[in-house]
């Protein structure tokens, strides 16, 4: 008995309904050959297609209802038009993924949505390491943006990670995969687990552990901002430990730092934004308009004051002189002694992105998405002390 192949299966199964499509829908998609990345295994794949009449693209998600058993082709489909519904209600929206057009048949389900050219957060992420404060600001306040208009419809996301949130030719976020978004009614609580294990809130992980769990409400998506916005200032998410059960137990006690050396460059701003998103009491934690109030997203705008003759010359001359010392930078590099080098490398922050840049070329192959997710494997650069005071002894004997 030959097996075959699902994706093949996938594939050949594209063609055979084409006909369908072209009678049922007012537009024929054309369906690319490659994918663009994966969901929910095997289950379901994200095509680029392209619209015949205008040559216009489109990103294809195909659901293939026959990969399950008879119970779960239902659950799944069920599921699945549930999250159209969803995604239906927060259509229009220039921060969340555009819904353009559904088609169904016996087998699957095509979902066409608009198309992201830059992929995943993660992935551009995963390219440039770390991002600095001023493009952390301009992502995360277009995902606060997005998270409001969410919450404003009564609907709770419960899957925001980096893998969930896509780019645009402009670096613009496109919120997406609403499959665990609910639609909340007037004081309702959720108590099922779901999401990545990363992305948690300590609520979620009760309802999982304690019977008498209170459950959980939108507040899960502030404290997964929260871990989305450490993670793009330093490059690895705060609970993640090699150990699940660690991390875990991390997340319930809230227990994070800011100690690291990438921290040193930072300001107070971010951090104190990420302190109020990653509060263990969900009552206390900020709301989604608290956070766009937040000092971080706000400039101060100078008062204007009367002009001053004599004060401008000496601003002009100040501005002569930096701008001479500016010039000068490239041929005068930063001083740094080979002792402090040799001794802390990872400390002196030039070397420190020449480090992970390097890391992410030779092991970027080691990072895993999903619930599997090991980034932050990358930036463990913590010395082992037990192995070192073991060498040091035997040296002593």
């Amino acid at each position: 008995m030959s097996i075959i192949n699902p994706l093949t299966r996938l594939s050949s199964a594209i063609r055979s309904i084409i006909y369908q499509l072209h009678i049922k829908a007012k537009r024929v998609l054309l369906f690319l050959p490659h994918a663009i990345h994966r969901h929910r295994g095997i289950s379901s794949t994200v095509r680029r297609c392209i619209e015949k009449e205008t040559g216009k693209e489109f990103a294809a998600k195909i659901i293939d209802l026959g990969a399950a058993e008879t119970g779960d082709s239902n659950h799944m489909l069920e599921a699945t038009r549930q999250e159209i519904q969803i995604l239906r209600q927060v259509m229009g929206h220039k921060f969340i993924i555009e819904l353009q057009d559904v088609f169904e048949s016996d087998a699957f389900i095509f979902l066409v949505f608009e198309l992201c050219r830059q992929g995943e957060l993660f992935d551009y992420l995963t390219s440039v390491v770390t991002l600095s404060e001023k493009k952390s600001r301009y992502i995360m306040r277009q995902i606060f943006e997005g998270v409001d208009y969410i919450h404003s419809k009564n609907i709770v996301h419960r899957d925001l990670k980096p893998e969930n949130i896509l780019l645009d030719d402009n670096l613009n976020v496109k919120i997406t995969d609403f499959g665990f978004a609910r639609v909340l009614k007037e004081g309702e609580k959720l108590y099922d687990l779901c999401g990545t294990p990363g992305y948690l809130a300590p609520e979620t992980l009760k309802c999982n552990m304690f019977e008498d769990a209170p459950g959980y409400s939108k507040e899960v998506d502030i404290w997964a901002c929260g871990v989305i916005m450490f993670t793009l200032l330093v490059g690895c998410p705060p609970f993640w430990h090699r150990k699940q059960m660690v991390m875990l137990r991390n997340i319930m006690e809230g227990k994070y730092s800011f100690t690291s050396p990438e921290w040193a460059d930072i300001s107070e701003d971010p951090k104190d934004l990420i302190r109020k998103c990653l509060v263990v009491d969900p009552s206390k934690r900020i709301t989604v308009t608290e956070a766009l109030k937040h000092p971080f997203f706000n400039t101060v705008l100078r008062k204007q004051s009367q002009f001053n003759a004599r004060k401008k010359f000496q601003f002009a001359i100040l501005c002569v002189r930096a701008m001479i010392r500016i010039k000068r930078l490239r041929y005068t590099p930063e001083p740094l002694r080979v002792e402090d080098a040799l001794r802390d490398p990872y400390r002196v922050k030039v070397l420190r992105k020449v480090i992970d840049g390097c890391a992410f070329r030779v092991y970027g192959h080691w990072v895993k998405k999903g619930e599997g997710q090991n980034r932050a494997a990358l930036f463990e650069n913590t010395p082992r002390c037990e192995v070192y005071n073991l060498y040091i002894n035997s040296l002593n004997r």
